[in-house]
């Protein structure tokens, strides 16, 4: 069976990347999923592919999660609409949008058509470049990628601290600003009691 490798990009961050082998027969909800299981995104959303030319410019939409007025037209959807239907190029393209309440917009290009492999089990994520930017108001769910980042930053801020920390001279620093604030108060403390005593000599001559 025939296997499409996709080359998928964000359009506003496209030093992002996912490339994606996918069986020919797999339908576009499987490359939907696909994608969203290597951002770590959401996948249960209303998202569309459009089918593009070399431009990017949207064609004919195929859907998930359709609203009424889309579902009353007719539209393809990805849950029925196999891949090698829809395409016509060896570099087809789709113009892709994810969560249209609060939508990211991809594209996603055919790149190579392999053969499928024994033992290898489609769709799969063959190659991962960057991390995916944090939708707003979505839950993100944590990929080894990312959670490798994350620990790795964790360690480096770690060793920057203890490296570029606080040294003597800033706590000499720190220990003679105290200390003048302690004389200061002092002072400040002396004058309002004498000025206390003298409100008392005043209530004795009364």
């Amino acid at each position: 069976m025939a296997i499409y490798r996709f080359r998928v990009t964000f359009e506003d961050y496209d030093e992002i990347i996912r490339e994606i082998d996918i069986q020919s027969t797999h339908t576009f909800l499987d490359l939907h999923q696909a994608i969203q299981q290597s951002t770590g995104y959401n996948p249960e959303v209303s998202s569309s592919f459009y089918i593009s030319n070399e431009q990017w410019m949207k064609g004919e939409e195929i859907a998930y999660l359709p609203n009424a007025r889309k579902k009353e037209k007719g539209i393809a959807l990805m849950e029925s609409a196999k891949l090698n239907k829809f395409i016509d190029d060896p570099h087809q393209k789709f113009y892709y949008t994810y969560n249209f309440e609060r939508p990211f917009d991809f594209h996603v290009q055919l790149i190579k058509i392999l053969q499928e492999e024994k033992g290898k089990t489609y769709p799969l994520i063959t190659k991962s470049v960057g991390t995916a930017p944090k939708p707003f108001g979505a839950a993100v769910i944590p990929t080894e990628e990312s959670t490798t980042k994350k620990e790795d930053k964790e360690d480096y801020d770690f060793l920057n601290e203890t490296e570029y920390g606080i040294d003597d001279t800033e706590d000499l620093d720190l220990d003679l600003m105290d200390d003048e604030e302690t004389q200061e108060d002092a002072e400040e403390k002396d004058d309002f009691s004498g000025e206390f005593s003298d409100n008392e000599n005043f209530e004795d001559d009364y």
